[in-house]
């Protein structure tokens, strides 16, 4: 089914396509100047710090929706080897079978493409077998470290978790910043909590994937106009699912990765962190969510920290 007219109306509104220059592949992530992580670093108050990541691990996250997103398959290749002869150090060493997107993650710019463009315009068999990404892997996105705030979207509504088939809108999103005092700034990354992964935590992790609340389509506006930096989750597919406009499938995933260049993350834990800003009673914080380099690949593993 052709992408509706609706979907085009909002990618020519967001577009960023030779904003920061034909050879850009960081998209948004050129917002995180020097001088918004300088103010990024004044967030660090008391040092205490919230982990954000699911632990990897072979009964994870992924159920067989998605062919080929495997949860991690761990395997031990040593074990107190005296690789050196006898009675000198040993070592215990593993290996990792996993889906760069099986658990906590981010989503390179070319993890989606549509009507055979990527980010910026470049052709989508750019990504190949062999190679993976040739323009905006996510080996291109360094580091990621800058001012983190928590749209508390459920707690704002004084839930614990948002119902299955709720959209997350652009008037939720400013009810959440209200309702923690916060502003969200040029270079944020922005972490929108729905509740959705209390599902996975509690053994159902079908029950997670579907039916799933998440962002709306209406919401990469909402992003564009504060030039936001990146956007997580603690969604399965980041966007509502099954779709709010009947077979069409991942619209969210191509106005912010394609037509934004907006990073976007799947999978976080946002439990603790909701816990934390309500006891101190402040919705922003130091985020570090350093991507693993994969050359060419079209999303990572990450493990972020939320520093008050």
């Amino acid at each position: 089914m052709p992408l509706p007219a609706e979907f085009h109306d909002i990618a020519k509104r967001v577009n960023n396509w030779g904003r920061w220059g034909e050879a850009d592949e960081i998209g948004t992530l050129n917002l995180v100047t020097d001088d918004v992580v300088r103010e990024a670093a004044t967030e660090v108050r008391t040092g205490r710090r919230v982990p954000l990541a699911l632990p990897l691990k072979e009964d994870g996250v992924q159920s067989g929706l998605i062919p080929g997103r495997i949860n991690p398959f761990h395997t031990m290749v040593q074990i107190n080897q005296e690789i050196f002869g006898p009675e000198t150090v040993a070592t215990s060493d593993d290996a990792v079978t996993m889906g760069l997107q099986a658990a906590t993650h981010w989503d390179a710019l070319t993890h989606v493409s549509h009507s055979g463009k990527l980010y910026n315009g470049r052709p989508a068999d750019t990504i190949t077998a062999h190679h993976g990404a040739e323009f905006s892997g996510i080996d291109k996105a360094p580091y990621i470290v800058s001012r983190g705030v928590l749209l508390d979207v459920a707690a704002a509504k004084g839930l614990d978790r948002l119902p299955g088939d709720h959209a997350v809108t652009p008037e939720d999103l400013d009810e959440a910043a209200e309702f923690g005092r916060v502003t969200v700034r040029a270079g944020d990354i922005v972490l929108v909590r729905t509740g959705q992964i209390q599902v996975y935590l509690a053994g159902d992790k079908h029950g997670y994937g579907y039916p799933s609340p998440g962002l709306s389509v209406r919401t990469p506006e909402w992003f564009h106009a504060r030039d936001v930096a990146a956007v997580a989750n603690d969604t399965l597919t980041f966007e509502i699912f099954p779709p709010e406009i009947e077979n069409l499938w991942l619209p969210v995933h191509a106005l912010d990765l394609v037509e934004m260049g907006m990073l976007q993350g799947q999978n976080w834990n946002l439990e603790s962190l909701s816990t934390a800003c309500g006891e101190v009673r402040r919705y922003s914080f130091l985020l570090s969510a350093m991507p693993e380099p994969f050359k060419g690949g079209t999303g990572t593993p990450v493990a972020p920290v939320a520093v008050f």
